[in-house]
């Protein structure tokens, strides 16, 4: 089967018009779903060279097949749909779940086939009530058409920060809390009630739908080698017309926030990748392309595939104050070092933001940074250090402004990167 007409080199996952896709219209544009073999569609992966796109970046051919391998075939694997993006600054995976889920959907058919699963999960959260139901309705749907005979569940988790991470959503779906465990075993050793499984993020399921109907060849034919294919974006901050964009990845970041309407005043920084991201100034990272060699380049990533423009009018110092009190409180309270650690550094950063600190307090910053990371059952410190080290080396001198003369003119500003109420429970 052909293309269809906005599966082009820039919109291959989003719809040309931004209307819901029921499943006629979807059938209509794409046809049915192809059935493979498992082999088929595994090799169909590899030779796509498709990464996750939930931030981890990893092949995604060998993890499905890790999977396939513990399981032997044998149909005692779990698939779980990862929709719970419980990174504020991102909302690419609800837009697609919003426009086209039976695109998502069929990758997951496609996953569940593929590993031999015998049961198959999309897992959300309690924030993403409208995402709830209109995954729901759509699984109705393609039952009512009998265009699956795969039960899907529907599972729904906290809006926590770390719940979304895959061992805290394994342990919400065995019927626990939803908190990060200590790796190994990883998921495909020892997931869902001890069973191998595959935990996917949706955009990349998407991909794989993707894949399955139009070739490797295909996806590889838009992109860079190591990133083929095009990636969704959520772009915010100092840009005319921020949303979700879809944009190849060898796009570079000027001209993705050119398709976001362009900046408005003059870009100082650039948050890439969400609050596990880095901040990078403007200037160094504005002609790099999306791809992960030219922003590894940089010390950045494309991560959750956040692209946040901080314009010079804004304060840098006091996002990135609300950002590391907002990522101590997520701590699921299990390790010294998330525990203790995170809050204590978030405080003392605090203090340096609004000048009731000693010069000192910024060597101490730096010595916790490097105390906390490696340490604990989750990565949750790694991800907020990074974030942390990134604004005292992007926003230095702004950073011994504050400790000499406390907040700045531009502190008052409306805040740039969202921070959601601390909801209480792991259930």
């Amino acid at each position: 089967m052909s293309p269809p007409a906005d599966a082009g080199t820039t919109q291959r996952l989003l719809p040309g018009r931004p209307v819901p896709e029921d499943l006629d219209a979807h059938l209509a544009g794409f046809g049915p779903r192809p059935i493979l073999e498992p082999a088929a569609m595994i090799e169909a992966l590899d030779q796509s060279g498709l990464r996750g796109r939930g931030g981890a970046d990893f092949p995604t051919g060998v993890k499905w097949r890790a999977v396939t391998e513990r399981s032997q075939g044998g149909g005692d694997a779990v698939v779980v749909a990862n929709a719970a993006e419980c990174e504020p600054a991102s909302f690419k995976d609800r837009f697609l779940l919003t426009y086209r889920p039976h695109l998502v959907l069929d990758g997951l058919e496609h996953a569940a086939e593929a590993v031999g699963a015998r049961r198959v999960i999309i897992y959300t959260t309690r924030s993403h009530n409208d995402i709830e139901a209109a995954l729901r309705a759509a699984i109705r749907e393609r039952r009512r058409r009998d265009d699956s005979d795969r039960f899907v569940e529907v599972l729904v988790g906290p809006n926590r920060y770390v719940a979304g991470e895959e061992t805290a959503l394994i342990a919400r779906v065995s019927g626990h809390l939803a908190k990060p465990k200590v790796v190994p075993p990883r998921p495909f050793q020892s997931g869902v009630d001890g069973l191998p499984t595959l935990v996917q993020n949706v955009e990349t399921l998407a991909h794989a739908a993707l894949v399955a109907r139009f070739g490797a060849a295909w996806f590889r034919s838009v992109g860079t080698q190591r990133s083929p294919g095009t990636a969704l974006l959520t772009v915010s901050g100092a840009v005319r017309t921020p949303g979700v964009l879809e944009a190849t990845c060898d796009t570079t970041v000027g001209a993705v926030v050119d398709r976001a309407g362009g900046v408005e005043g003059e870009p100082a920084a650039v948050l890439l990748g969400g609050y596990f991201g880095r901040w990078v100034s403007a200037d160094r990272i504005w002609n790099h392309a999306i791809d992960a060699d030219s922003l590894r380049s940089t010390g950045a990533s494309l991560g959750t595939g956040v692209l946040v423009v901080a314009p010079t009018t804004s304060c840098g110092i006091t996002e990135t104050d609300r950002v590391l009190a907002y990522l101590a409180g997520q701590s699921a309270g299990q390790c010294g070092p998330c525990h203790v650690g995170l809050p204590a550094i978030a405080e003392t950063f605090h203090k340096v933001a609004t000048g009731r600190a000693r010069p000192a307090a910024l060597d101490l910053l730096a010595r916790w940074s490097r105390d906390v990371r490696g340490r604990g059952a989750c990565r949750h410190p790694d991800g907020a250090m990074l974030f942390l080290d990134s604004a005292m080396e992007v926003f230095a001198a702004d950073l011994r402004r504050h400790l000499k003369q406390g907040e700045c003119r531009y502190a008052a500003q409306p805040s740039l990167l969202p921070v959601p109420a601390i909801e209480a429970g792991w259930w």
